[in-house]
């Protein structure tokens, strides 16, 4: 039986509204017409490398062994910063090295990691200054997706000298546990950086902005407009409303810390 095409996923920041995610769909087809392209999101705030993090963190787990994740919100493109790709247990990362990756870095071990420094695999070996996404990360992958091996794309760095992504650690009290909101969605649910292994099968409540939250296992365990904690999908401590934003109607952003206490 023939083996299925390799898998690249895609994730960024460009909208849809314009060419770029088209265009770089365009360029890995130039490459491999039979690799199978899933897009993760396009909707990536403008240049929110967290949100980037953690959608990464939260989907690649998700995928085929083998699978090549292209992740771009680079809102250093053009300059210094190196772009790479990275080999784990169970796939490969490519784009900047700005922390991006550093969700995932922290849930699984870096195999071999090489700066992208190879113009042969780039779409171009003059790239546009803006559009590192098109002329080198898109083009890369589809090599790597192709069985190019992944020290052929560039020079081989230390891991350890990957950028990490500084959030507010989270940390246990003799109250509980105090962590941060790490990441924002669709809905306007507020995802802490508490895992729910840490408080599954716990009582306990969240204090945040000087508001107290109540634990509630689903959404629909309060009225409409009433705000509840609980554990969502992705497996982490969330803050909603239901049938609202917990964002606005709470007034709570990105990095507010969040304290969870035990009762």
């Amino acid at each position: 039986m023939l083996s299925p095409p390799k898998l690249i996923t895609l994730l960024t920041d460009f909208g849809l509204s314009d060419i770029y995610v088209g265009v770089i769909k365009g360029v890995i087809a130039q490459i491999n017409p039979a690799l199978r392209v899933v897009d993760l999101t396009h909707q990536i705030p403008p240049q929110n490398i967290l949100a980037a993090r953690f959608c990464l963190m939260g989907a690649y787990a998700y995928f085929p062994k083998g699978t090549v994740h292209v992740a771009v919100v680079d809102p250093g493109v053009g300059s210094q910063r190196r772009g790479i790709a990275l080999q784990l247990d169970v796939g490969f990362l490519i784009g900047p090295d700005n922390g991006l990756f550093s969700g995932v870095l922290s849930q699984t071990k870096v195999l071999a990691a090489v700066e992208l420094t190879n113009p042969e695999y780039w779409r171009t070996a003059s790239p546009s200054t803006t559009f590192h996404g098109r002329d080198i990360f898109a083009t890369t992958g589809a090599h790597l997706a192709s069985g190019v091996p992944l020290e052929n794309l560039g020079e081989v760095i230390d891991p350890t000298t990957l950028v990490e992504l500084s959030i507010p650690a989270k940390h246990t009290t003799e109250a509980g546990i105090t962590g941060c909101i790490q990441y924002i969605d669709h809905f306007g649910n507020l995802i802490t950086n508490i895992p729910a292994a840490e408080v599954e099968g716990k009582n306990w409540f969240i204090f945040v902005e000087n508001q107290t939250i109540a634990r509630r296992p689903t959404y629909s365990d309060c009225s409409a407009g009433e705000a509840l904690a609980l554990i969502g999908s992705h497996g982490w401590v969330e803050i909603a409303v239901n049938s609202g934003s917990a964002k606005s109607g709470l007034q709570v952003d990105w990095g507010a810390i969040v304290e969870l206490i035990f009762i």
